[in-house]
C-alpha cells in the first residue's frame, strides 16, 4: 500500500506561480509533503539569450515566493527523466505532478517520462493551467480544429472558464529537503552579456509583479480598443512576459476582466478577444506543430524568400540600422526593454518578409533570441500571419508601409524620438541605451549619422508585389 505521506514531486516549468495553479492545488489537497522542483534540461538550456535570462529572474522571484509560503524550490540540472528518477530515489516520492505544455518537443518529452514512471509504479499526472481551454476541447461543428480565428472566438465566448483558486493556505514540507543547485551557478544571463544591465530596469519578475501589472491595466482597459495600436501611448496590457512564464494564469486575467465588465467597465471584450488570440496560437501549434518550423500553407514552400541571414540588408535589420525609422525604433525598443510594441512587431516583420523578401523564420528566430516575453506559439503564428504563409493570415499582398503606419500610430513621432538617438540634439536615455545594449562588435556610435534606407519603401514594395504575382502565375 502506498505511503500516504510520501512526497509529491511538483515539477514546475512555465508555471511559476502559487495561485491559479491546478497541479499545486491538487497536490496541496492531499495533505502530503510537496517537493517543488525546476529542472534545467536541454529544452530549457536551448532558450535564446533574453528569454533564458528572464527565466532566471523568474526562478529567483518564484523561489522567494515559495520560501515565504513555507516551502523551498529545488533546482536541478540534467536530463529531466534522469533528474526525476534520482529525486524519487532520494526522497521516496511516489507521485509526480506537472502543468501541461503544448509544443511538440515538450509533449514528446512528457509522454516519454509519464510512460517510464508509470511502468515503475510512480503516479504521473499532468494538469491544465497554461491555457483557458485545452486545445482538444475546442473544435468546429464538424469536429475539426479551427483554421480561422473569428469562428473560434465566437465558439468560446459563451464557454465557462473555471474560477482560479488562490494559493494553497498551507504547503506541507518533506521531512528532509534534497540538495538544490545554486541558481547563480546556472549563469542564466551569460548570453545577454552587457545587455542584461540595460534591460534589467524594464523587467519586474514574479507573481506579485504580474498582478500589479494586471491591476494597472484594468485601470485603463476601457481605452484598450482605441489605444492598443498607438505606439506612443500606454495602451497595451504589459502582461505578455508574465503569461509566457506562467507568473500569472490566463484564468486569473479572464475573470478579473469579466469582473470589471460586470462592474460597468466598457471595452473589455476587445482585450478578451486578444486573450483568445493567444489561445488560437496554441490551438494551431498543438494541431499543426509544423507551424513552428515551416510554412503552415505548403504552397509557400516554393516562394523565393532570401534564407541567408548574412545578407547586408538582413544584417542591417538585425542591428536596427535599416534607415527606416519606424522599423529601427521597434527593434531598438526590443534591445533596450526586452519587449516590442505589438504594432511595431507587425511593422518590423512586414519590412523583413516583404520589403527585404527574407524568410519569416529568420525573424522568428531573432525574436526568440531577444524577447523576454518570447512565446513559441505566439511568435510563430505572428510571423507567419504577417508573412502571409500562416493561418488566418493578412492577405499576402498587404504590405505595410512603415511611414504611413508611423503617421497613423505615432502621429507626433514620440515613439521614434524615444528610441532613435541619431539626429536629436538631446536624445533621451532610452534612445542612448540602445548603443549600450548592442554588442560591441557592431561598433555603433550615437554621434554617427542615421543610415540611408537599405531598401527604399517604394522599390521594396514593387519587388515584393512582383514576386507575389509570380507566385500566383507560377
Amino acid at each position: 500500500m502506498e505511503n500516504n505521506q510520501s512526497p509529491i514531486i511538483l515539477w514546475f516549468r512555465r508555471d511559476l506561480r502559487l495561485s491559479d495553479h491546478p497541479a499545486l492545488s491538487a497536490a496541496a489537497r492531499t495533505g502530503r509533503p510537496i517537493l517543488p522542483v525546476f529542472i534545467l534540461d536541454d529544452l530549457a538550456q536551448s532558450l535564446g539569450a533574453a528569454p533564458k535570462w528572464r527565466l532566471g529572474l523568474g526562478l529567483e522571484a518564484f523561489a522567494k515566493s515559495f520560501e515565504q509560503a513555507g516551502g523551498r524550490l529545488i533546482l536541478r540540472r540534467g536530463e529531466a527523466l534522469t533528474v526525476l528518477r534520482k529525486l524519487i530515489s532520494e526522497t521516496g516520492a511516489t507521485t509526480v505532478y506537472w502543468s501541461r505544455a503544448y509544443n511538440p518537443e515538450t509533449i514528446n518529452r512528457d509522454k516519454r517520462i509519464k510512460s517510464t514512471l508509470t511502468k515503475q509504479g510512480i503516479e504521473s499526472k499532468s494538469f491544465a493551467g497554461h491555457l483557458l481551454f485545452e486545445p482538444w476541447t475546442v473544435a468546429t461543428k464538424t469536429g475539426q480544429p479551427f483554421r480561422v480565428f473569428t469562428p473560434m472566438w465566437r465558439a468560446v465566448q459563451g464557454r465557462g472558464v473555471p474560477s482560479p483558486e488562490g494559493a494553497p493556505p498551507a504547503i506541507a514540507a518533506p521531512r528532509q529537503w534534497p540538495v538544490s543547485d545554486n541558481l547563480a551557478d546556472w549563469k542564466m544571463g551569460a548570453a545577454m552579456n552587457r545587455g542584461a544591465k540595460v534591460v534589467a530596469p524594464f523587467v519586474r519578475p514574479g507573481e506579485q509583479a504580474a498582478f500589479d501589472a494586471l491591476h494597472l491595466f484594468l485601470d485603463r482597459i476601457s481605452t484598450y480598443s482605441a489605444d492598443r495600436d498607438r505606439l506612443d501611448l500606454e495602451g497595451t496590457s504589459k502582461l505578455s512576459e508574465y503569461l509566457s512564464l506562467g507568473e500569472i494564469g490566463p484564468r486569473s486575467i479572464w475573470h478579473a476582466v469579466q469582473s470589471a465588465a460586470m462592474n460597468g467597465v466598457h471595452g473589455t471584450d476587445a482585450y478578451l478577444r486578444q486573450l483568445v488570440w493567444r489561445e488560437f496560437a496554441y490551438h494551431l501549434m498543438y494541431h499543426s506543430p509544423h507551424l513552428l518550423s515551416g510554412n503552415w500553407k505548403p504552397e509557400w514552400d516554393a516562394f523565393p524568400w532570401n534564407t541567408d541571414a548574412r545578407q547586408p540588408e538582413v544584417v542591417a535589420w538585425h542591428r536596427a540600422r535599416t534607415g527606416i525609422p519606424a522599423v529601427d525604433s521597434g527593434l531598438r525598443e526590443m534591445y533596450v526593454t526586452g519587449r516590442m510594441h505589438n504594432r511595431a512587431r507587425m511593422i518590423v516583420a512586414s519590412y523583413l518578409t516583404k520589403h527585404l523578401m527574407t524568410h519569416w523564420k529568420i525573424g522568428m528566430d531573432w525574436f526568440a533570441e531577444c524577447l523576454v516575453d518570447w512565446d513559441p506559439a505566439a511568435n510563430a503564428m505572428g510571423w507567419q500571419w504577417v508573412a502571409g504563409s500562416g493561418p488566418d493570415a493578412a492577405p499576402f499582398f498587404r504590405i505595410f508601409n512603415p511611414e504611413t503606419q508611423r503617421e497613423k500610430f505615432d502621429p507626433d513621432a514620440n515613439y521614434l524620438k524615444r528610441w532613435i538617438a541619431e539626429g536629436q540634439e538631446a536624445p533621451p536615455e532610452t534612445a542612448l541605451a540602445y548603443f549600450r545594449a548592442a554588442p560591441r562588435s557592431w561598433a555603433l556610435d550615437p554621434e554617427a549619422s542615421y543610415p540611408e534606407p537599405v531598401v527604399e519603401l517604394a522599390s521594396g514594395r514593387a519587388r515584393a508585389l512582383a514576386a507575389y504575382e509570380g507566385r500566383k502565375t507560377g
